[in-house]
Parts: C-alpha cells; sequence; structure tokens
C-alpha cells in the first residue's frame, strides 16, 4: 500500500501545556487557581479542538472590502471571516477581555486573562488583534475618566454578551509614520457642539471592522509635534449601521496576519470626542500602548507554543530512517532549544502582567511600577524576535510539509513576522527602554529583581545559569554607565543588544527561581531543563561595534 503521512494533532492546549500549569502552580494562590482553572481548560478545549477544525477549514478565507453597493451608493462594507465571527463570541462570552475588568480575583485578574488570551490566540488567526485594542481602549478610557465616554463605551467594551459587546480599533499610523506619530497631518475641526470633525488620512488601522476607535488628531492651531496632538474618541457607525465621514480606501495586503481587516482609510468629517483635552494626545493615548504591547507578547507566546506543540506531535508520528523522529537525538536537541525559549519569554511576559495586575488592584509600589516602564518594552521586543526565530525553526522541523501552505505551518511563522513591527520596531522600542532608565532608577531595580530570583541559588546544578543571568546583566550595566559618559552615540548605536541581553538574562532569572521552586515543590526536574538549556543558548549580547565600519557597510563611508 501506498504510505500517507498523519497529520499532528492537537489535544486540550491547557492540559498538555506544562510549562503554562507549572507557572500558575506557583504564581497564583492555591484557591485562585482552583477557581480559574475550569475557565482555562475549557478554553484550552475549544482551542485544541472545534477552533482548531475551524481554523483548518477557514485557511483560504479573508475579509473582503465592498466599497460600492449595485445602484452606485458608497457602502464600504467589510465581510470577516467565519473563524473571526465565532471568534468574536467566545471572545466575548469567555471574558477574553472583561475578566480584566471584572477583578474577580484582584490583582491575579490580569494573570487569568491573559492566559485565556494566550491559550485562545493560537487557534482564532490573530483575532487577538482587536481584543488587543480593545483592551487598550478600555483601560485608557478608565484611566482618563471622561465620564461620558466611561458611561457610554466601557460596558460594551468589557461584556460578556456577544450581542452588545464592542471592540476599538487604534488608529494612529499615517503616511508621514509609523513610530514617530508627533508629525500626524489629521486635523481636527471645532463643530460647534463640542464635537469635532476629523480630516486626514489613516494609513494602516487595524480591526477595521469595530465599533469605536482611539485615534490622534491635531486640532486647528495646535503647534506641530506630539504636545500639539489630542487623543480622540470615534464611533465607527451611525444610527443606521454606516460609516459617517469615513471612507476605506482599500484592505492592505500583507505578508501575514491576513484575516485581520487592515485598511487604509480617509476621515473626511469624522465625528470625533476629545478624551482628555486637547493637547498631549501622544502621553494621553500611553496606557493604550502599554496594554498593546502586552498583548503582543501573548500573541508571541501563543505563536511559539502553537508551532513547538504540532512539531512535538509530528515528531512521534514521523517515521524517518526506522525511527520516529522523537527518537532522533539531533531532532531532539532541535526541538528542546525551541521549548525552553518559549518557556523563557512565558516567564517574562507573565512576570509584567503580574506587576500589571498590582498595579490595578492599587497594590503596586512606586519601585515596582517603574519596573514596570521598563520591563514593557523589553518584554516585547525580546518575545517578539523570540517568535520570529522559533516559528522558523518549527517549519523546518516538518521538512518540506512545513512549507506547504495547505498544512498551515507556514502561517503561523507570517503571523509571527508582525510582532517585531506592530507597537514598536525592536529598534524603537530599545530607545524606549534607555529613557525609561535615564528618567528613574529602573535598571537598578531590574538588578534588585535578578538578585532576588537569582539569588540563593547555591552551588547546585542551577548555580551556572544563575550567574550567567547577572553576568549578562552587570555586563549590559557596566556598558552602559561607561559609554553614557565616554561616547552617547554608542548607546545608541548600540541600544538593541543592550535591550536584548536585559531581556534574555531575565528570562533566564525567571527561569532559574522557577527551576528550583518545581524542583522542591513539585519533583520536577523538567523546567530546570528549560534553564539550563536557555542559558546554553546565551544571554549577553553586548558589545562595541565601531561606528566607522557601520557606516561603510551602510552608506560606502571611507573606513
Amino acid at each position: 500500500m501506498a504510505f500517507f503521512q498523519d497529520p499532528p494533532a492537537l489535544g486540550n492546549q491547557f492540559d498538555d501545556d506544562q510549562a503554562l500549569r507549572s507557572y500558575l502552580s506557583r504564581a497564583l494562590p492555591q484557591d485562585v487557581r482552583e477557581a480559574i482553572t475550569p475557565s482555562l481548560r475549557e478554553m484550552g478545549e475549544l482551542a485544541g479542538g472545534t477552533l482548531y477544525r475551524m481554523q483548518r477549514e477557514d485557511r483560504l478565507n479573508e475579509p473582503v472590502l465592498t466599497q460600492w453597493d449595485a445602484w452606485g451608493r458608497r457602502v464600504d462594507q467589510i465581510e470577516v471571516t467565519p473563524l473571526w465571527k465565532e471568534a468574536a463570541r467566545i471572545a466575548a462570552e469567555h471574558g477574553v477581555v472583561g475578566t480584566a475588568y471584572e477583578r474577580k480575583h484582584g490583582q491575579f485578574s490580569r494573570v487569568h486573562q491573559f492566559a485565556l488570551a494566550y491559550l485562545f490566540d493560537a487557534s482564532t488567526d490573530v483575532y487577538t488583534c482587536p481584543l488587543a485594542m480593545t483592551d487598550g481602549a478600555a483601560k485608557t478610557l478608565a484611566v482618563h475618566g471622561n465620564k461620558a465616554l466611561v458611561d457610554r463605551a466601557l460596558p460594551r467594551l468589557t461584556s460578556r454578551d456577544a450581542a452588545k459587546a464592542w471592540t476599538s480599533g487604534q488608529w494612529m499610523t499615517e503616511r508621514t509614520g509609523g513610530s514617530d506619530v508627533g508629525l500626524t497631518e489629521t486635523e481636527a475641526r471645532e463643530a460647534g457642539d463640542g464635537s469635532y470633525r476629523l480630516h486626514g488620512t489613516k494609513w494602516f488601522t487595524s480591526a477595521t471592522t469595530s465599533q469605536m476607535a482611539l485615534t490622534l488628531a491635531r486640532p486647528e492651531g495646535n503647534p506641530p509635534g506630539g504636545r500639539g496632538l489630542a487623543l480622540f474618541y470615534v464611533e465607527v457607525f451611525d444610527e443606521r449601521g454606516r460609516r459617517e465621514g469615513i471612507l476605506v480606501n482599500r484592505l492592505k495586503d500583507k505578508l501575514g496576519t491576513r484575516k485581520v481587516p487592515t485598511a487604509e482609510l480617509t476621515l473626511d468629517g469624522a465625528v470625533a470626542t476629545p478624551v482628555a483635552g486637547l493637547t498631549d494626545g501622544i502621553r494621553n493615548i500611553a496606557p493604550m500602548l502599554n496594554i498593546t504591547r502586552t498583548w503582543n507578547s501573548i500573541g508571541a507566546l501563543a505563536g511559539m507554543r502553537r508551532g513547538v506543540a504540532l512539531a512535538q506531535d509530528y515528531a512521534r508520528r514521523r517515521v524517518q530512517f526506522g525511527a520516529a523522529l522523537s527518537h532522533k537525538p539531533l531532532h531532539v536537541d532541535t526541538l528542546a532549544g525551541l521549548q525552553a525559549e518559549l518557556e523563557g519569554a512565558l516567564h517574562l511576559t507573565f512576570r509584567a502582567v503580574e506587576l500589571l495586575g498590582r498595579e490595578e488592584a492599587g497594590e503596586i509600589t512606586e519601585d515596582e511600577a517603574r519596573l514596570l516602564r521598563l520591563l514593557t518594552p523589553i518584554m516585547k521586543l525580546t518575545t517578539a524576535k523570540q517568535a520570529v526565530a522559533v516559528t522558523s525553526e518549527v517549519m523546518e522541523c516538518f521538512g518540506g510539509a512545513g512549507y506547504v501552505e495547505d498544512t498551515g505551518v507556514p502561517r503561523i511563522h507570517r503571523d509571527a513576522q508582525v510582532l517585531p513591527i506592530w507597537e514598536g520596531t525592536t529598534n524603537v522600542l530599545s530607545l524606549d527602554a534607555l529613557r525609561a532608565i535615564a528618567k528613574d532608577r529602573s535598571l537598578d531595580l531590574l538588578g534588585e529583581e535578578l538578585g532576588r530570583l537569582c539569588g540563593g541559588i547555591g552551588a547546585g546544578r542551577l548555580a551556572p545559569a544563575a550567574a550567567a543571568a547577572m553576568q549578562g546583566f552587570e555586563h549590559a550595566r557596566t556598558w552602559l554607565g561607561r559609554n553614557a559618559t565616554e561616547d552617547p552615540f554608542a548607546v545608541e548605536a548600540g541600544a538593541r543588544r543592550f535591550a536584548m541581553t536585559l531581556g534574555r538574562s531575565l528570562e533566564l532569572g525567571l527561569l532559574v527561581r522557577h527551576a528550583a521552586w518545581a524542583q522542591e515543590n513539585e519533583g520536577d526536574a523538567r523546567p530546570a531543563a528549560a534553564a539550563l538549556r536557555f542559558a546554553a543558548h546565551g544571554v549577553d549580547q553586548i558589545r562595541d561595534e565601531p561606528r566607522d565600519l557601520a557606516e561603510a557597510l551602510v552608506r560606502g563611508a571611507d573606513v
């Protein structure tokens, strides 16, 4: 008989995720863990079952824009795919956003929410994009306390009723640039009734089917630059369900995230309401960016986890040269390296989530708040780069099948490619981390955090990993201190390597701490294997690259 390869399969994605379950056992009080486990197990079953099957059936579908009806009327209707419609229902009913705002478990509510999002993401083709901006909008409105907007939008953004729940867009990027939003050209003109009308082009807007959006625009007469921008609330549809003053020019043809209806919009009199005054829009939208960057890291975790889960199952099914790949030392070594990277990213992301939860519960200290300010960009840039590398290796684990679209494997990698770009590129976030350090003593706080994580390890098996984490951090701190006074240009040139060293050092420290706990409390040596393997990959990327050589490579300058 002809041979046919069995494809990889998934089980309950909560029950099968040892790293997540072990983390929750350490991080959560027993009563909280027992209370949330049923919801996580239910989401895990959906992610490995119904949603995963629907995702495969929905593979070729993409959103469709209809700009004109049969009689010439401009309608700009966007039809999303069946998977996204089902994902919207499940996300609302399971509280993938709402859980954070119900706060049934106090400071641990964010851990619960993001664990749900982590399980949900990988089977929904980035439906977490509108959820991220919905969460960010809810947080931003709550922080600024505009009562009319809070009363109108917040119950809808956090609702568990799928018929009432809203999602939100975030419209910032223009032709002038995505990172330098101070160049925003959209103008806000006063309408005379307390509202404004927006005029301009938003070059790249995700979640264009959402019921509302937060956006930046410059009120007439305001000065140029970021201080002259204001943050506005826009409801996308009027009472008839039509877009008022909003034209959808086109949907973007992207490498990945192809289910996301990313659009170029022309704002031609869109009705808008100021959220928090008529200046300082960039500062006022910051709460949204901090939330969406956390979601970005959750997406990185989810993509890595899905790829590794499929690759591990495939290794048990694929027989080559007389044995399953799961018994081939080289293939096992490859999979182990991917799992270690995933676990480092998981512990870093959820450490930031823990601090976010403490902040929202009013239990965070000033030092923890400063630490969170530094961890957010470091977490995002580190995990995003890991996701691209891991999902690329995952494709290779399948051989030629990993390069074939209908296996579903290439999509995982293509979707991961957006993560280092969306909500701040790696370079932009590296500079953001430097600004956070310059503003307060957050680098010292990070050192203290690592000291707590690695202290008390002693001379046992984990000692070399703990030492590597501390050495990587200390090298980064020494490098910054020397160059900040001697060569500030070298600081900017090396900012990415500096930030990545901080991120990977902290990931290793967190792995070491968890491994010691797991060995003592669960008798589980697997987390120690993850820490040791991660340490072997290396954390220290600090080095000085001569600028004249870099310029020669890029601009052809004389060496």
